[in-house]
Formats: structure tokens, C-alpha cells, sequence
């Protein structure tokens, strides 16, 4: 179950999942490290175990286990990432991760079910943000249809999801909507938790790179209903 208490998605078969997850599971457990894995949990607050494979070899096992495999469907990359995701270790949410941001163009609005559960289920930083910038927000921008589920979920009661819909334009630069982000700040300005206050202050700073006047102007309108970590984070970088 996930942490809203949604059932999880469906797994679709999927004879390419089938695949990965046999090969995924053999190569990173045999280059599992138990001096590395405590460190790497304790950094990460004791969200998971880990295997103790380090970002840059995880990366290289995963060409290794890709090595061959055909592109695949939308139902591919939901069987994977689910069967990933209901591995206990975190190299194995991080492997689904890397793989969807790969494959996110060949998922529908449909897939966005799945995306939330995956924000939703075992949630960190490491995996939420990931999923917000690059596959929340290249199928909103695939469909923006969608702009009305991230209108639902900035007011959620789940931070994950709030959080989520913050940075799901990050990596839109002009293609920005401009209102939509800042209103979703205003919405969430006075939100009490850590992870909101730096996203809002996150998502405006990498907006303020390709509009560095419209945060600006923003900012001096509407700074007192943002905590100080906030305004220091959305103008870093700026020249103010």
C-alpha cells in the first residue's frame, strides 16, 4: 500500500520485464556491499536498505543488464518500474527511475497512475524529485490535460505529491506556465514543512534562470507570505 493508502497499480505481464528483473536482480546482488550499504542508508534517513552499490557503478550494471533489450511499450515500463519498486532495496527504485526517464516518451497519460504511486510508495527526495521533473512532468507536458491532475495534487494531503507538483515544470524553461507556478507557491507558502518551503524556493530559482525578472517581481510582491529558506533559495544565483 502506499503511504495515501491507494492499492497499488496493476502489473501487466511483460515478457521484457521478465527479462530485466531476472538479469537486475543477479547483477546488482552480486556486487551488493555491506560496508557501503549501512553509510547509504543512514544518509538516507533509513528511507530502505541498500545493496551498497555506489551511483556510478549502479549506472554501469544497469548498460550491463540493458545490454540488448528491445525499446519498450508503456506496459513494459509499468512492469518494470512496479516490480522494481516492490523490491526492498533502494538500487532497485533508482534502477526503475533511471529507466523511466529514459523510456518516459513512450508512456501515455495513462501512466500517470503509476508515476504517483511510484511518488507515493517508499517516499525520499531521491526518487520523488527525479520522478517530478523528468516523467510527472514530460507527460503533463505531453498532454497538458494533465495540468489539472498537478491542480489536484498541490493541494493534496500527501507532501510527496504537493512536492511533486512544485517541480513537475522544472525542466520547462519557457515552455514555463508562469501563472500555474507561481500560484502553486502561493498555495503552498505557508506550508511548515522543510521539503515544500526548499521546493517552492527550488522551482522558482530554476524558473528565474530563463525569467529572472518575473521571480523577481514575484518575490517582491509576495515575499512575506514566504519563510526566509524560501526567498533565499528562489533568488540564489540571481544578482539579488
Amino acid at each position: 500500500m502506499t503511504v495515501t493508502g491507494a492499492a497499488p497499480p496493476d502489473v501487466p505481464r511483460s515478457a521484457l520485464a521478465d527479462t530485466v528483473l531476472e538479469r537486475v536482480t543477479a547483477v546488482f546482488a552480486a556486487a551488493a556491499d555491506v560496508e557501503r550499504a549501512g553509510p547509504m542508508r543512514a544518509y538516507m534517513k533509513d528511507v530502505a536498505p541498500f545493496l551498497g552499490i555506489p551511483t556510478p557503478a549502479r549506472r554501469a550494471l544497469s548498460r550491463t543488464v540493458l545490454a540488448g533489450t528491445p525499446r519498450p511499450d508503456e506496459g513494459d515500463c509499468t512492469a518494470i518500474a512496479l516490480r522494481c519498486w516492490a523490491l526492498p532495496e533502494r538500487e532497485y527504485h533508482y534502477f526503475a527511475v533511471d529507466y523511466l526517464r529514459r523510456h518516459a516518451g513512450r508512456c501515455s497519460s495513462g501512466f500517470l497512475p503509476v508515476a504517483r504511486h511510484l511518488v507515493t510508495t517508499v517516499p525520499w527526495w531521491d526518487t520523488v524529485d527525479l520522478l517530478a521533473a523528468h516523467v510527472v512532468g514530460r507527460l503533463v507536458a505531453a498532454d497538458p490535460a494533465l495540468a489539472s491532475e498537478m491542480d489536484a495534487w498541490i493541494t493534496a494531503g500527501d507532501l510527496w505529491l504537493v512536492r511533486t507538483a512544485l517541480l513537475h515544470q522544472l525542466s520547462r524553461k519557457e515552455h514555463t506556465d508562469a501563472d500555474r507556478l507561481f500560484a502553486y507557491c502561493l498555495l503552498q507558502s505557508g506550508h511548515p514543512d522543510f521539503f515544500i518551503r526548499k521546493a517552492i524556493g527550488w522551482a522558482l530559482r530554476e524558473y528565474a534562470k530563463t525569467d529572472p525578472g518575473a521571480v523577481r517581481a514575484f518575490l517582491a510582491r509576495e515575499r512575506g507570505r514566504f519563510a526566509p529558506l524560501t526567498v533565499r533559495e528562489a533568488l540564489r544565483n540571481t544578482g539579488v
